[in-house]
């Protein structure tokens, strides 16, 4: 379903205000399965969530291989995300991506973060459509 070239959707999540509950709905709903992702928000723990489908993976895949989204809480670094599905796409260079977003009309939604050596902002095209572009550590 994902991804790796420029340009690709590289993934897709889901932030909102009761992960637990969202989550639920969609495993009832799509039949997917979810595995916990340890979080943390000034000191207070809680779980976001994996999701993956159920459908049982080939032996060359591993679990990671099926992952379909995240559904994550609304805080922590993800406190500013909006309550959409929302595409990370692959950029190249995503100081270059932002800064061509702004010449051709769009806007930041948040500033540009970091999950590990990867780097990602939320941006809204001319039309109001929001995406995240995404940029892999090499």
């Amino acid at each position: 379903m994902y991804g790796n070239q420029i340009g690709d959707m590289a993934w897709m999540d889901l932030s909102v205000p009761d992960a637990e509950q969202v989550k639920r709905f969609y495993q009832k709903v799509l039949g997917w399965q979810s595995e916990s992702v340890s979080m943390s928000d000034d000191g207070e723990s809680y779980e976001d969530f994996a999701m993956s489908s159920q459908e049982e993976a080939p032996s060359s895949e591993t679990s990671s291989d099926r992952f379909v989204t995240g559904v994550c809480h609304s805080k922590g670094a993800n406190a500013d995300m909006p309550s959409v599905w929302l595409p990370y796409f692959l950029v190249a260079d995503i100081d270059v991506a932002v800064a061509t977003v702004k010449a051709e009309g769009g806007e930041l939604t948040t500033k540009i973060k970091s999950m590990g050596d990867d780097r990602y902002v939320v941006v809204k095209d001319p039309s109001g459509a929001q995406c995240a572009l995404y940029q892999k550590s090499n």
